[in-house]
């Protein structure tokens, strides 16, 4: 009895030390050939995307410059997918400069965060059309669309500058790491910054793209002239683009917010490489985000496909067809 009390004390007055070891081999395997799928699929919707916007869209109303600005975020990272497949599939190491390294961290996070804050902007400009239709006349224009376009731009490019600070390089034995994050001596300071841009550019418009979305499912179910079937897929269009917003979006955010604390605890969190892939496959799952009247247009333009349903095109979400007068002089007023 009293050499296990004994042993009791000597263990208490020593601290147990747990080391974990973290395997991350898994990621030179999904990491490359994810990218390899983002990268051939979404380059061809992009580019069909683009093809439509600029050769087939006669006027461009404020909803196809949100569009166009969105493909071109998307447009701007895909071409980055290359290097990363390199890097990855070369198991972490960097063949090339310490600035293409920052750039190509930089493109990844403007890309990020630009596709969050269009996807905002288009969910705003259907909140205003469909809530809001008389006074659209007067808020919603080309001409407005494009000065909005412009300072999403400038608060994307001011506010992921740091990263072009944080992201850099280092020799370890016989490679090169280019930090997806940055370097240990600064991630304390990384953490801070992190957390108040995924706080500003994330929590934020995800709350008001989920109330906008939330605001017009109210909308389309109050008792109207409208045509009851319209308003039905109107309101089924919007539940999938809220799950699919969610899907590309939260999970990202959620465990890296979790790998976050854990590296700051000197642990670490596989998680995090593995959701990035839902980032990722967003470049090709967004088009469902930007609207019905996206995929009439391709539909229209390639031809209905001989395996697929056919569907309607009467209905999209910044095109609603209520039937409602107010609704189309809102669709009919010229664009400056």
């Amino acid at each position: 009895m009293v050499n296990s009390e004994q042993s009791l004390k000597r263990n208490s007055t020593h601290t147990v030390a747990f080391y974990c070891e973290f395997n991350e081999d898994f990621k030179y395997i999904l990491l490359p050939v994810s990218y390899a799928l983002v990268f051939v699929i979404g380059l061809a919707l992009n580019a069909t995307a683009l093809y439509v916007i600029v050769f087939r869209t006669k006027r461009w109303k404020p909803s196809t410059i949100y569009m166009f600005n969105l493909t071109m975020c998307d447009t701007l990272y895909i071409f980055t997918l290359p290097f990363l497949i390199y890097y990855y599939a070369d198991e972490n190491d960097w063949p090339f400069s310490e600035p293409f390294c920052k750039l190509i961290r930089f493109l990844f996070y403007a890309n990020l965060y630009g596709s969050i804050l269009f996807l905002c902007c288009i969910s705003l400009h259907r909140f205003v059309g469909i809530c809001y239709p008389v006074r659209s006349l007067y808020w919603v224009s080309a001409r407005r669309a494009r000065l909005v376009s412009l300072a999403v731009w400038a608060i994307v490019l001011f506010c992921q500058a740091p990263v072009l600070y944080f992201s850099r390089t280092r020799d370890m034995d016989t490679e090169r790491i280019c930090y997806d994050t940055t370097s240990p001596e600064l991630f304390d300071d990384f953490l801070v910054y992190s957390s108040v841009v995924s706080v500003l550019m994330f929590a934020l418009p995800f709350m008001v793209v989920m109330v906008c979305y939330g605001l017009m499912v109210r909308k389309l179910l109050e008792p109207s002239l409208a045509a009851r079937r319209s308003k039905q897929k109107s309101v089924k269009m919007i539940i999938i683009v809220l799950a699919m917003f969610m899907l590309c979006f939260l999970p990202f955010h959620l465990t890296r917010s979790l790998y976050y604390s854990f590296r700051y605890l000197r642990q670490v969190n596989p998680a995090q490489v593995r959701t990035n892939t839902f980032f990722f496959y967003n470049k090709c799952l967004q088009y469902c985000l930007q609207g019905h009247s996206t995929f009439c247009q391709c539909q229209q333009l390639c031809g209905p496909h001989p395996l697929l349903p056919a569907i309607s095109c009467e209905v999209s979400l910044s095109v609603m067809s209520l039937e409602s007068s107010t609704h189309i002089l809102w669709e009919e007023q010229p664009q400056v």
